[in-house]
């Protein structure tokens, strides 16, 4: 077997004082702004999957895993109405919804009369409804019905857009709880799933995007009576 010659890498003469790189146990690092920084902790939230033939039923049974801010994931019926989830709710714990923001492309006259059954009985304070255009084309004549039940105090907003998206976010005592699935605000018939979570990021996020369709899409304008208003188009 061949030797491995030496190799002289020319450090001999190189004067290295390594002093610095000395660290004791009481020594702290200046801090170093850096590009990367340690991603958040992912605390597990308890999940519970669950199957409810009607909203009252499942919101009465859940209650407390709900307000201690669980994730639930729901199959249900087509006796479900969804809109009966707020009400029941708000009743069921006895809690004021400080805001309460709905995207859905269809929504029927029992959960409107859900809905203002909340704002009348002193459980909501705001509402932002965003609907479908598709559902305002073919139902038009509802219109009337959700400005005469919903339009009270000026706490409620009305956008008409685009949208498909089914998104619940209900803020209450300083909760941000988000419902998303694929029910509508009706019964359609058919089997739907649902989560409900208290989850703020993913409550911001929808809050964001809604916003700005309700902004943009808003059909109430606030400030002018609907006295006034009526006045403007009688003659």
């Amino acid at each position: 077997m061949n030797d491995i010659p030496d190799i002289d890498m020319g450090l001999g003469d190189m004067n290295l004082d390594l002093a610095a790189f000395d660290m004791g146990a009481d020594d702290k690092p200046e801090r170093i702004e850096t590009r990367y920084c340690k991603p958040r902790i992912y605390r597990h939230v308890k999940a519970t999957a669950v199957k409810y033939d009607r909203a009252k039923d499942l919101v009465m049974d859940m209650l407390p895993a709900i307000v201690a801010g669980e994730r639930i994931d729901a199959l249900v019926s087509g006796n479900f109405i969804f809109g009966d989830v707020f009400e029941a709710l708000a009743v069921q714990a006895n809690i004021t919804i400080d805001r309460l923001i709905i995207s859905t492309l269809a929504m029927s006259q029992e959960n409107v009369d859900s809905l203002h059954n909340l704002l009348t009985g002193g459980y909501l304070d705001k509402l932002d409804l965003l609907v479908s255009d598709y559902f305002w084309s073919h139902n038009r004549a509802s219109a009337p019905y959700i400005y005469e039940k919903l339009d009270i105090g000026d706490r409620f907003q009305l956008a008409v857009a685009g949208v498909h998206a089914k998104v619940a976010l209900i803020e209450t005592e300083g909760r941000k709880i988000v419902m998303t699935g694929s029910a509508n605000l009706r019964s359609a018939r058919c089997i739907e799933v649902f989560t409900i979570e208290t989850n703020p990021d993913l409550f911001d996020f929808h809050a964001e995007w809604i916003g700005r369709l309700m902004t943009a899409y808003a059909t109430i304008r606030k400030g002018i009576r609907a006295g006034d208003a009526f006045n403007l188009i009688k003659d």
